[in-house]
């Protein structure tokens, strides 16, 4: 267990901490979030030691190892082979091997019967046992799992460390940190470097890692899928949410909704206080009650409002006209020196269209797209766009391009015909430039910052085709809604880069796949190729266990007559009925619960949601009671429901291979 207490930090003007307190125990998943700025960077290096602080802020039990991957990191120095590298996370292991092999040494050339003999052989036991316990006997196949799952190839593992870019250097950091597998894994934006297919395999691996986890992550899905528990800072507070993100927004929703009711409902009482003292102050046959009312007050617990963080809303001019058809690519062929990222590529796309390029990392996306904006020559192949077609463009470089003498405001004059000052600062807040930060020179911005004010002046342009890539690095979470939700209403074309699946889910219509040299179209959104891509695994891994099944049954069994094969199921129904009985009885008892208090959950709900019930707390407090009681009644059943038919699946997986 880890404990944070009463941590307090001020910088200047800005509370960064308020005394807060939280706890880490095994086993917890924390998804930590909050606007830039917030702390969750800041958090997580105290919680690693990485930052010091006052002594007893940080506390942690005996034996619990905490292991911490920092957003961007230095190069690994290393003149080792990637394989050696990986290995190195099992230091303490290999050290102990290494001791093992000695004491062995020493016990070849030591007297039998001395006392030197005696103290060597029980020492080589106490360290033999300690490696058995362990999984040192099985480190290669672990190691080549993680790498491979992290998108490195069979002829990387020899490659030296110094050869690989950095993005391919965290990945490798990552891997070192899952292989050490610490109490504590923290997790500062992991999926920055991460291509789709490394990205879901990381997804799996944590979600049956035993050991507790706080992750940053500005993936909304990824979040989803692996966290339980949600801390959010806001404002220098630490609040705890009982569920993953898109559980913090419902309860966050309810939470302010009951707030407000409360807060309203007081403030109304209040006023009404106040009316009847000023009426009847002045009469002395009412002075008694004036006076009670007035002590009513005095000893009322006024309700405040929580402050909430700045929210900001924006939308894109409406996109300039053009014809049905927006974009045709034939034969599109690309090749750096002996390497061939893509040949023979066939895109069509129309008015309105929103297409996600998604792709393992080197594939060539970015390449492809720098091809479409007219960035980049191709090798081979035709691309011609459309009546009236204007395009925007947004890629990595465009933060470079930036005039480092212009301040925030004055970058964003050449969309100043197009959108109003008041609209052109509202889509600035959406980026997070705010208040004075639009007087900041360029030269003075970090390089997130003016990959932002690149992004903002791009999207500000009238374009009815933009091409983005990964746009929303540098973004958070409220930050990438406003984005999403104007790139939802955007009325033209849209083709992006991205691995943000929820970013990308709820407006692209298509999914373009770049890989093996070649770039292929699939309707949907990425959420649905995935599931097909799954289930068509699932069906080729099913089709091919039934023939190796047949296959294996064929040779260790005789084949049985019809009656024979009618005792044999009669004996499995039989069988079958004995052990999913007492599972079926709660399994029709769970189903008939919570079918009853969802009906009731949502008869609350309507009650709820009439304004009258709020003009009588008692009422209201009633009535939030029952609701509150009804959820936790409501998750229970749902639990010993979900127990009950897993259960029943493995009976009948088990029944079905015996």
């Amino acid at each position: 267990m880890l404990s944070v207490n009463q941590l307090d930090i001020r910088y200047g003007e800005k509370h960064l901490f308020k005394n807060i307190s939280a706890r880490v125990h095994q086993g917890n998943r924390i998804g930590l979030i909050g606007v830039n700025g917030a702390g969750k960077s800041t958090l997580l290096k105290i919680m690693a030691e990485e930052m010091s602080t006052d002594d007893g802020v940080v506390s942690r039990s005996k034996d619990f190892s905490v292991a911490y991957l920092p957003q961007e990191s230095s190069a690994v120095i290393s003149d080792k082979s990637l394989y050696d590298e990986a290995k190195s996370a099992f230091h303490d292991l290999l050290q102990l091997q290494e001791e093992a092999v000695a004491l062995n040494k020493r016990l070849g050339l030591a007297e039998p019967e001395t006392e030197e003999f005696e103290s060597l052989l029980k020492k080589q036991g106490e360290v033999q046992h300690r490696l058995d316990g362990s999984d040192i006997y099985a480190l290669e196949g672990k190691i080549e799992k993680v790498l491979s799952g992290l998108g490195f190839k069979e002829e990387d593992m020899e490659a030296p460390v110094s050869s690989f870019s950095g993005g391919w250097l965290m990945r490798l950091m990552l891997a070192k940190m899952l292989l050490s597998s610490p109490s504590l894994l923290l997790l500062d934006e992991p999926t920055n470097h991460l291509d789709l297919d490394s990205l879901t395999w990381v997804e799996d691996f944590l979600l049956n890692y035993q050991g507790a986890m706080i992750i940053i992550s500005h993936d909304r899905a990824f979040l989803d899928k692996t966290t339980n528990l949600t801390w959010e800072l806001s404002l220098g507070n630490l609040t705890v949410y009982k569920g993953n993100y898109s559980y913090y927004v419902r309860e966050k929703e309810e939470r302010q909704q009951i707030e407000k009711a409360s807060y309203d409902n007081q403030q109304a009482k209040i006023r009404q206080t106040m009316r009847f003292v000023e009426r009847f102050r002045a009469k002395s046959t009412k002075a008694k009650q004036v006076q009670s009312r007035l002590k009513q007050l005095e000893k009322m617990e006024v309700i405040e409002r929580a402050e909430n963080e700045q929210q900001v809303r924006f939308s894109f001019p409406p996109a300039p006209a053009s014809g049905k058809d927006v974009l045709e690519v034939e034969g599109l062929a690309k090749t750096y020196g002996d390497k061939e990222v893509f040949h023979g590529v066939d895109i069509s796309l129309h008015r309105g269209d929103k297409v996600a390029v998604v792709g393992v990392n080197g594939a060539g996306k970015s390449t492809l797209l720098r091809i479409l904006a007219g960035q980049l020559e191709s090798d081979r192949g035709s691309i011609r766009y459309g009546a009236n077609v204007k395009i925007s463009y947004f890629g990595q470089h465009q933060a470079k391009e930036l005039a480092p003498g212009l301040t925030v405001l004055e970058t964003m004059a050449p969309a100043s015909e197009e959108l109003t000052v008041t609209r052109v600062r509202s889509l600035l807040g959406a980026f997070l430039f705010r208040g004075d930060d639009v007087d900041k020179k360029v030269s003075v911005l970090s390089g997130g910052e003016k990959s932002r004010l690149a992004l903002a002046r791009m999207i500000a342009q009238p374009a009815n085709l933009m091409l983005l890539d990964e746009p929303t690095n540098h973004l958070d979470m409220s930050s990438q809604e406003v984005l999403q939700e104007a790139m939802r209403q955007y009325d033209g074309t849209i083709v992006v880069v991205s691995h943000n699946r929820y970013f990308l889910d709820s407006f692209v219509n298509k999914v373009l796949v770049v890989g093996g040299g070649e770039a292929l179209l699939h309707p949907g959104n990425v959420a649905e190729y995935l599931r097909r891509q799954a289930l068509e695994k699932e069906e080729r891994e099913t089709a091919e266990a039934s023939v190796r099944a047949k296959q294996q049954k064929n040779q260790a069994k005789p084949v049985m007559n019809k009656k024979e094969q009618r005792q044999l199921e009669a004996q499995r129904r039989h069988e079958r009925s004995r052990l999913v009985g007492t599972w079926a009885k709660k399994l029709e008892e769970s189903e008939e619960q919570v079918e009853r208090y969802e009906q009731l959950k949502e008869s609350l709900e309507v009650r709820m949601a009439d304004p009258q019930l709020y003009q009588d707390e008692a009422a209201w407090a009633e009535t939030s009671r029952e609701y509150d009681d009804c959820k936790r009644r409501l998750e229970r059943w749902y639990e010993r429901w979900e127990e009950a038919q897993e259960k029943i699946d493995e009976i009948d997986a088990r029944l079905e291979n015996g």
